[in-house]
């Protein structure tokens, strides 16, 4: 009896937070080698599924750079990156398209499986418009976001549609480019005017000690992640992912979580709980 209690306080405690968000726009980015876990990807689905269901817009947009250099080894093209950015020639653009697409459908299908509202867009299909990217080096067919067709997004959001968007984009002259899944993500989130982008990891959070997780930062403000960087404590993989959420909420997005996909409900309990579960980043303290 006692259990059947709790998950009737956990429900109570959902209240406030469902009815605060209804409506509002939520852009999860999820890929890396989570995107492979099958109980994870379930898990996460799960989630969504129950995002949709009590009325918020959700986004989701993946990454595939494990199934991308798969591929590419089993074709013995040697995974190029450049500053943290896959190199994409020709060739490589054909593999990427293609990988991209077969996980979109993928992940629309398994979301269908788990009964849940869904639709598949690629970013090259006119939704992510692109300009190349500029770096110290060519980076080939590497765009960096232009802008977003919202009409496009919102239309299939209104219909209650959980949204998947592979991290494609295209250009003026109507050539696919491949795109970074985080600066997609935060892209998105701030044209669609989000109230929160979450970043799934595969570690709990931001964190003062890498090898404590009693370490964990719960909250942190945009100053104060400039100061842990400045510190080293926010170092090496955790740098892009710190940066893409500084980056929405400089675009106008509330809120930005950093979370560890791995654990179970990962996203209703840092969303839907007073406590949460990973790392939120927020403009400043007023927020």
């Amino acid at each position: 009896m006692e259990d059947i209690i709790k998950k009737a306080s956990v429900l109570i405690e959902a209240i406030p937070y469902i009815h605060a968000f209804r409506k509002k726009v939520f852009v999860i980015k999820y890929g890396g080698s989570i995107l492979e876990n099958d109980v994870v990807r379930k898990n996460i689905f799960e989630d969504l599924i129950f995002l949709s269901y009590v009325g918020i817009r959700t986004i989701l947009i993946h990454g595939g750079g494990p199934h991308i250099n798969a591929r590419l080894k089993k074709a013995g093209i040697k995974a190029v990156f450049h500053e943290g950015i896959r190199v994409t020639d020709k060739h490589t653009l054909d593999i990427v398209t293609e990988e991209l697409d077969k996980l979109n459908q993928k992940i629309v299908d398994e979301i269908k499986a788990l009964k849940g509202d869904v639709t598949g867009l690629k970013g090259y299909e006119n939704v992510i418009h692109v300009d190349k990217k500029k770096a110290s080096q060519d980076l080939g067919f590497v765009g960096e976001v232009k802008t977003v067709d919202q009409k496009a997004i919102q239309n299939h959001l209104k219909r209650g549609k959980i949204t998947v968007i592979s991290p494609m984009g295209i250009c003026g002259a109507k050539q696919p480019h491949n795109i970074n899944a985080d600066e997609v993500a935060s892209a998105v989130a701030v044209s669609m005017e989000a109230e929160k982008l979450v970043l799934l990891t595969n570690v709990r959070g931001v964190m003062r000690n890498q090898k404590d997780e009693k370490s964990l930062i719960s909250t942190l403000t945009t100053e104060e992640v400039e100061k842990l960087k400045d510190k080293k404590i926010i170092d090496a993989g955790m740098i892009p992912k710190v940066n893409a959420c500084v980056q929405t909420l400089n675009g106008g997005v509330h809120k930005a979580h950093i979370v560890d996909a791995r654990l179970r409900h990962a996203i209703l309990l840092e969303i839907f709980t007073d406590r949460g579960v990973g790392t939120q980043i927020l403009k400043n303290a007023k927020n």
